[in-house]
């Protein structure tokens, strides 16, 4: 007996990323990516693993959106590989084209809706080349590439996301150098965090037409202070900022926070904004995308217990003007990746949202958890993993009884796969992938979500 309903229409999906699961690197045309670039360089991946192979979903799409549809959801989010579609970030490949066409093909035929994002990191190096994220011309590429996928798509493609995660792609990518392109300066780092969100306001109006729906996929964290000392306050105010309110403010006031800008001043940060930049940024926006996994726990206690790392190999700091704060556990239980089990960090933020933002349709665009998993008498038991998903949709649930305008939850992942500078070293699918064979093994939380959604809601 279902006991927990969610409301009628409420997507039930999973969540992918290209480079990640696609494989084909060279392929029909692709060029090359910065994660390719970076995954070949030695040291920058754990056991120099690759995206090269991946979980060969370019080949094996209808096997798997098959999959999906036999465990009965009813939505699908996936990124567009922008070096597929525009090998060196200009011009056309049809071929590219050609792919996304039959996978939404092959996703509407299954009555899967299709939520497609355009960028989840993988620029074409050419465009790195050429200077990347901190470079303003990043952005008007970026613009022409939704046109270029719009007009092929938009037909069959009415839920669009520009971005996803643009802190990660900002400061990991430019800032600790711990995603690609791997470069390690706060200035190009704040630069890029500007650009990606540019990118963002001149796609959309592209992305709109023929009644499409247009969002963006920051990731959000709860914030805590360690203590309620005024430093550790002000820690969580400046970690707060950099992950959360930037974003927040930019697209859904169409101005960034006057003290996260002051936070960035030493880095030059506000000569990278221009006349007219935020109210591009900050146009309508259909939906908003949030990517929720842990709480940051902050403080500036010399030997504060219990730091995590971020990366396997950390460099410069990902956080400008907070490079003095500590992240540390709060004693909660953690996943396979050392981040806290914290559903409760996902209720606040969407009470947040709903409460201090204007009103906007909200969807959980990724949210899961890796496990150490086995595969025993061809079955994986992940209860923790199951344990995970039915905190989070039960924190979700009371979002939406609170009155938060929640229309979806995309779980993540659909399929083991790269999981970029852990390399094949962390497993965050609903179903398995035996790397070697390919073989793909339902989980027993993709079963179990697979009747969640069936019956829109939990027992």
């Amino acid at each position: 007996m279902t006991t927990r309903g969610f409301p009628e229409g409420f997507a039930w999906g999973t969540a992918t990323a290209a480079y990640q699961i696609e494989g084909s690197v060279t392929a029909d045309g692709r060029g090359a990516s910065i994660w390719d670039t970076f995954a070949h360089t030695p040291g920058k991946v754990l056991n120099g693993e690759t995206g090269d192979v991946a979980v060969d979903h370019y080949a094996r799409y209808a096997q798997d959106v098959a999959l999906m549809g036999d465990l009965g959801l009813n939505a699908y989010r996936f990124s567009l590989s922008w070096p597929r579609i525009q090998p060196g970030g200009r011009g056309v490949n049809g071929a590219g084209l050609d792919f996304y066409k039959r996978l939404v093909d092959a996703l509407l035929s299954r009555g899967i809706t299709p939520y497609a994002t355009l960028y989840h990191w993988d620029l074409p190096q050419e465009l790195q080349d050429a200077g990347g994220w901190p470079e303003r011309e990043t952005a008007y590429r970026f613009a022409e590439y939704a046109a270029v996928v719009h007009e092929a798509l938009g037909d069959r493609i009415k839920h669009w996301m520009t971005v996803n995660e643009p802190w990660c792609a900002a400061y990991l990518g430019y800032g600790s150098g711990d995603h690609a392109p791997g470069l390690r300066s706060p200035e190009l780092a704040v630069r890029a965090a500007h650009h990606l969100l540019l990118a963002h306001g001149l796609a959309a109006p592209a992305l709109s037409g023929n009644g499409g729906l247009v969002g963006a996929a920051p990731n959000l964290y709860a914030v805590t202070a360690l203590t309620d000392s005024d430093a550790d306050l002000e820690a969580a105010r400046r970690i707060d900022g950099l992950q959360n309110r930037f974003f927040l403010d930019a697209l859904l006031r169409g101005a960034y926070p006057e003290d996260v800008v002051a936070d960035l001043s030493p880095y030059g940060f506000a000569d990278a904004v221009k006349p007219g930049d935020l109210d591009l940024i900050g146009g309508p926006l259909d939906f908003l995308g949030v990517n929720y996994y842990s709480r940051h726990t902050v403080t500036v206690a010399e030997g504060a217990s219990g730091v995590v790392a971020t990366s396997p190999f950390a460099g410069s700091s990902p956080w400008p003007g907070a490079e003095h704060v500590a992240f540390v556990n709060a004693g909660r239980p953690v996943t396979d990746m050392g981040w806290e089990v914290d559903p409760e960090g996902l209720r606040e933020i969407l009470l947040r949202i709903a409460k201090e933002y204007p009103p906007v349709p909200l969807y959980i665009t990724e949210n899961g958890a890796a496990y150490v998993d086995e595969v025993v008498a061809g079955a994986v038991d992940d209860e923790e993993r199951r344990a995970y998903l039915e905190a989070h949709l039960a924190a979700c649930h009371d979002a939406i009884a609170a009155g938060v305008p929640l229309r979806g939850y995309f779980a993540w992942s659909f399929l083991d796969n790269f999981e970029w500078g852990w390399g094949y070293g962390k497993r965050f699918g609903l179903v398995h992938v035996d790397y070697a064979t390919q073989v793909r093994t339902p989980k027993a939380s993709a079963r179990w979500y697979g009747r969640a959604a069936r019956h829109n809601g939990l027992s």
